[in-house]
């Protein structure tokens, strides 16, 4: 009887088979870009630093993504953005340490020493750019 049943079964199986290749098959779709607003892989040590004391969050990344200023200056960023973020140092002990930013907050920093501070978005940690301090 058990026989008869997987016989049973194989024609059904078989037929549902022929029925799916009856219908085509089609490659599955490209891949596209990457979504926008999403950095895939660019580091921000790629492009050359821009002298400004302002930084924009927004469509989740830093911009400009390289900053660069005189040592006592203080930048702010502005969260433009509708999801929350930080500004954080990478590593350990660095000076940026922002609460969560919402839309519309600000954060200020004033560089006192020399040197590069890379930073993070600590909820999105995809997020990453750097701060110049030249003397």
């Amino acid at each position: 009887m058990r026989i008869s049943l997987v016989a049973q079964r194989i024609p059904i199986a078989t037929a549902g088979l022929a029925l799916l290749a009856a219908c085509g098959t089609t490659a599955p779709p490209a891949a596209g870009p990457p979504m926008s607003g999403m950095p895939m892989g660019t580091a921000a040590a790629d492009t050359a630093p821009v002298t400004t004391d302002a930084v924009s969050i927004e469509d989740f990344a830093f911009a400009p993504a390289r900053v660069s200023v005189k040592v006592g200056a203080t930048i702010t960023w502005t969260n433009s953005d509708q999801e929350p973020h930080t500004v954080t140092s990478s590593g350990t002990g660095g000076p940026l340490k922002s609460t969560t930013m919402n839309t519309g907050d600000t954060y200020r920093y004033t560089f006192t020493s020399p040197g590069e501070y890379e930073y993070l978005c600590t909820i999105h940690p995809f997020m990453t750019a750097t701060v110049v301090v030249t003397a």
